[in-house]
């Protein structure tokens, strides 16, 4: 009876010696399989932000509607005895009746230039063709150009580039009832959000969580004010300019240069099209003071005006604004080319207070 259990001692020792001394395969298995669920899962995430990207872009663009009446609020309520929600209130009701004195008062200036500066703006082209024909370069430009029988051709794919526009406009329009009432709902409640947000991070580093989105939320707000104000000394600047220039339609120039000046770089590009379209009808000589202005006006901007107001905010480097501006713009489209800086705005405060302070340990970087 004890030679079976001697003869089974030494099968047990060697089949547990060789248990503990080797790998367990079940446990390797297990290894392998995590990993990949882990690459699958990163892989899972990117393709859907990839797809969805557009429309975080839309929330994002909610939030800022959201800052600005909270952060004014907050401004109002810190300098009077009045509660939150009495200064939201007032921020809400005042802003309204802002717009609605603002329309009031120069739609009727604004319109008519709006449909002049419609009817002008054929002619600008026509006088800027006949200008470009004088030169060799030029006519041979002008003879690369589709022709008009070319155009007619190919209707059909008028046709469509027109029901394509039509559909553009609806989907601008859909997109700014998606911004304006996510804006409203995360304006009403901007704690359930946050508290959220935080929920989603481990209990040790929830402090740390708040603190970051409150520097968030005052450093977009403050350069979402330092933005409207020299968008409106951009507006006021190119509208007195121009009218002492004697150039047609200054108001609405100027109102399209004040908006487009939201997007750095590309903006006021932009905005200068139409005007030096229009000021060649009155001559070169006109175009070239036009030019001349409008770059004065944004040396300016650059110089003075925004250092002036946006001195306390993070600082991003110009070439950093013009690549993400280009990337956005290739991926997104023009949405993208208009929230390029903000977003920039919120990678370069991460990057400091959760990069550079928590990990390299680096206090002396200021956010």
């Amino acid at each position: 009876m004890k030679k079976p259990l001697m003869n089974d001692s030494p099968h047990k020792t060697s089949h547990n010696t060789g248990t503990t001394s080797g790998k367990d395969p079940d446990s390797f298995t297990r290894k392998v399989l995590k990993a990949l669920g882990i690459v699958l899962g990163a892989l899972l995430i990117i393709i859907l932000v990839w797809n969805a990207f557009s429309v975080l872009l839309l929330i994002f663009a909610g939030v800022l509607f959201a800052v600005f009446f909270r952060g004014t609020a907050y401004a109002l309520s810190s300098r009077t005895r009045l509660s939150g929600k009495w200064s939201l209130a007032i921020v809400a009701v005042g802003v309204l009746a802002l717009i609605t004195a603002t329309v009031w008062l120069m739609a009727p200036q604004v319109s008519e230039q709006v449909n002049a500066l419609s009817e002008e703006l054929p002619k600008a082209t026509a006088n800027l063709r006949d200008r470009v024909a004088n030169y060799k370069w030029g006519r041979k430009l002008i003879d690369e150009a589709p022709t008009m029988d070319s155009l007619l051709e190919n209707r059909g794919t008028w046709l469509q580039q027109s029901l394509g526009v039509l559909s553009t406009t609806f989907g601008v329009l859909a997109d700014l009832y998606v911004v304006l009432f996510l804006g409203l709902f995360i304006t009403a409640q901007p704690g359930l959000y946050k508290r959220g947000i935080v929920l989603l991070v481990p209990l040790p580093k929830r402090d740390r969580a708040r603190e970051v989105l409150d520097t968030l939320g005052s450093t977009l707000y403050k350069w979402l004010m330092g933005k409207l104000f020299s968008m409106l000394v951009v507006g006021v600047f190119t509208s007195i300019g121009l009218s002492l220039l004697g150039v047609p339609m200054a108001l609405v120039l100027g109102l399209i240069a004040g908006l487009l000046s939201f997007i750095p770089n590309f903006g006021p590009l932009i905005a200068l099209i139409p005007a030096v379209m229009i000021a060649l009808l009155e001559g070169p000589n006109q175009a070239l003071y036009v030019v001349l202005l409008y770059v004065g006006i944004q040396a300016v901007e650059s110089n003075i005006i925004t250092p002036l107001v946006q001195k306390k905010m993070v600082e991003i480097p110009p070439a950093l604004i013009i690549t993400s501006q280009l990337l956005l713009a290739i991926f997104t489209g023009t949405l993208g080319l208009i929230l390029a800086t903000p977003i920039m705005v919120i990678v370069m405060v991460l990057v400091k207070m959760l990069y550079v302070h928590d990990v390299l340990g680096d206090e002396t970087v200021e956010v």
